[in-house]
């Protein structure tokens, strides 16, 4: 039985992994799409060219952030692995070095020196190399890259973000497009952040605040961009 379900805690760190893909996969989706919609539509452009140009920011943009994130998380994986390859040579060819070793983590920590040692010959006969993992390189089974989990959920995430805009552009009147897509932008970056925010426990306010803010300035400069080359062309 884990320490979690012994006392009855959850915690929001076993979210992290898929939680970070998520959040960042959706907020892309909902900024970038709402925001090349929004500089599209600036310049003048109808339904059809500002439609296909969501479209088209919608699959590059999924591609791109499962790309992204699937070689990034990789390059992560990799270094762990390099790491516990290297950590496994030196708990076979110097087990005592090793063992001192984490002694000495433990001691630093504020554990007595004698119990240190106690605890650290413990470890490394229950599991070597999950102890040194865990408290040397700070890897663990929360926290280990996981490059398809990543890329499938930011992928995803992205897509569903991206549709909320382009929901828009097919619903309003090209009157309305787009003060239409920036509410409707804007509204959902406030829920995404609100429930990122619920599921890791952070503050709910500060979190819709700063992907609220963050979204309307990457719309506003881009409604400028599009403004400005529309007037030029025309």
């Amino acid at each position: 039985m884990s320490s979690q379900r012994a006392h009855g805690e959850r915690h929001a760190m076993g979210r992290i992994g898929w939680l970070r893909a998520a959040v960042l996969g959706a907020n892309d989706g909902i900024v970038s799409t709402g925001s090349l919609i929004v500089g599209v539509a600036a310049s003048a452009a109808g339904r059809n060219e500002v439609l296909i140009a969501g479209i088209a920011a919608l699959v590059a943009g999924a591609m791109s952030m499962a790309a992204g994130e699937y070689v990034s998380v990789s390059s992560q994986s990799d270094t762990e692995q390099a790491d516990l390859a290297r950590e496994r040579v030196e708990l076979a060819t110097i087990p005592e070095a090793e063992t001192l070793e984490l002694a000495k983590i433990y001691e630093e920590r504020g554990v007595e020196k004698s119990l240190a040692l106690q605890v650290a010959g413990q470890m490394m006969a229950h599991d070597a190399l999950g102890a040194h993992a865990r408290d040397e390189l700070g890897i663990s089974e929360i926290t280990t890259a996981r490059p398809l989990q990543a890329a499938i959920t930011s992928a995803l995430t992205f897509t569903a973000g991206a549709g909320a805009p382009l929901l828009a552009v097919l619903l309003v009147p090209v009157a309305q497009l787009i003060p239409a897509v920036v509410i409707v932008s804007l509204l959902c970056l406030v829920i995404l952040g609100a429930v990122g925010a619920k599921l890791g426990g952070a503050p709910i306010g500060r979190s819709v605040l700063r992907v609220g803010f963050w979204g309307a300035m990457a719309m506003l400069v881009t409604a400028g961009v599009g403004r400005l080359f529309g007037t030029a062309v025309g």
